[in-house]
């Protein structure tokens, strides 16, 4: 019987074109799962930076324009400077300005530092926290129309709940909204009171994030309470005060519908004409659009370089 024999044929190769390398093929299918697993990321990311284009960046370049414009008979031509001439030697412009810083300054000594102390004190509750909490969000959570009426009501001279108030502690009753004197401070009192409930509930976060070893160790130093804020508090919540408090000044410089419903915009010997509120009135009153742009593009400038210098400020503090 003879032995098996080997055969010495190599195996054919295999036909040209048909020969895909391996790599290439997983590379692709794995792009192509890839591609079917996202694409409904990818398209609400498109749809997101579409309507923040729209909305948020063209207005933004269509102002930039129309400060230079100027439209007269339906037609539009370029006018230089002169929207901004005009602005800047409006008396009414650095009357809005001064008010605003004025409401700036009142809003960030009442809206700053009130959210924090009532932070502070739910912080230290140990009884219905959660009730407490959702007592001083509520106002957030009202209309902004319905709140202003609500302290128009309050602010009235005859009937308002101010005055009755004074009237049983037999204090004189005030003119809130019609004396230039009280009439910007009775505008800040409404504005804190409807929006300090989420500048509240964030202090309130970040204090329950402190370790209490902190106030272990503090306490054990003998630090009483206002060390204990000023050495343990404030220090750990230093992010969250800073990026509030920037938040809150640009947010005050923009204030718009609490004068224009409380006091209709100008108040007494126009003592609570805010910048914002000479736009409207530009734009909507006076029918100029150029200078309600150019007045827009100035404010725009004013924030935008007082934010710079501010994240200047906090790096150069942290380093």
């Amino acid at each position: 019987m003879s032995a098996p024999t080997l055969s010495t044929r190599k195996p054919s190769p295999a036909p040209r074109g048909h020969h895909r390398p391996a790599g290439r093929d997983s590379a692709r299918e794995e792009f192509v799962r890839a591609l079917r697993r996202n694409i409904s990321a990818h398209g609400f990311l498109i749809g997101a930076v579409l309507c923040f284009s729209f909305f948020s960046w063209y207005p933004m370049v269509r102002e930039f324009f129309l400060a230079f414009q100027k439209t007269e008979d339906g037609r539009t031509t370029w006018a230089g400077w002169s929207n901004l001439s005009y602005v800047f030697n409006d008396p009414a412009f650095w009357q809005a300005w001064r008010n605003t810083l004025l409401f700036t300054v009142l809003a960030l000594v009442l809206g700053f530092a009130v959210p924090f102390v009532i932070a502070v004190v739910l912080n230290e509750l140990r009884h219905a926290q959660g009730y407490l909490r959702l007592l001083v969000y509520l106002p957030v959570m009202l209309p902004p129309v319905a709140s202003v009426l609500l302290f128009k009501y309050f602010y009235d001279p005859g009937y308002g709940l101010f005055n009755r108030i004074f009237e049983f502690l037999h204090l004189p009753a005030q003119q809130w909204l019609q004396d230039p004197d009280t009439s910007m401070l009775s505008v800040v009192i409404a504005a804190t009171w409807m929006n300090m409930g989420g500048a509240t509930l964030i202090y309130l976060a970040a204090l329950q994030g402190i370790p209490g070893e902190l106030y272990e160790a503090a306490e054990l130093d003998g630090a009483g309470l206002l060390r204990t804020i000023w050495h343990v508090t404030i220090p750990q919540t230093r992010l969250i005060l800073s990026l509030l408090l920037l938040m809150q000044i640009i947010a005050t410089m923009q204030v718009f519908t609490e004068p224009f419903l409380l006091t209709n915009g100008a108040g007494p010997e126009g003592s609570t004409t805010t910048v914002v509120y000479l736009i409207y009135q530009y734009a909507f009153n006076f029918n100029n659009y150029g200078s309600a742009a150019a007045l827009g593009l100035v404010l725009l400038v004013v924030l935008a370089g007082f934010s710079a210098v501010y994240v200047r400020l906090s790096r150069s503090s942290e380093d």
